[in-house]
């Protein structure tokens, strides 16, 4: 299982780039998941939904009959994105992509900020 001092190893890291995900971002990526699945697993979560893509991805926690989507944005052109500046807002289900307000947090703040959405969660369409 990764951990955070696993990540803290692509801070300020120099993703390939190209037509084809590089090996490094893919290795980064699965780290990643796999940090925030135990996470999600440590608090009762669930991580749901994960999209894979060309060098960002995205997610869905879900607590119980409520959702969190999160998303972290191009490596190669906000490399500390990432870390400090993840995208966090509520939404009515695994596949709400619009979802609430756009929160920002940071890694450390990551489950603090999730469980404060998940207290206040109150969905408006």
């Amino acid at each position: 299982m990764a951990t955070l001092q696993d990540l803290k190893k692509y801070i300020g890291y120099e993703f390939s780039s190209g037509a084809y995900t590089g090996e490094d971002y893919k290795q980064f990526q699965n780290k990643y998941i796999n940090y925030l699945r135990s996470l999600c697993k440590k608090e009762g979560w669930e991580l749901v939904n994960v999209g894979r893509n060309h060098y960002c991805f995205c997610a869905f926690i879900k607590n119980r009959e409520k959702y969190l989507f999160i998303s972290i944005s191009d490596v190669r052109y906000f490399p500390s994105d990432w870390y400090e500046h993840i995208l966090m807002r509520t939404a009515k289900s695994e596949k709400d992509y619009r979802g609430g307000c756009n929160s920002f947090i940071h890694i450390d703040n990551f489950v603090f900020r999730a469980k404060v959405l998940f207290e206040r969660w109150d969905y408006e369409t």
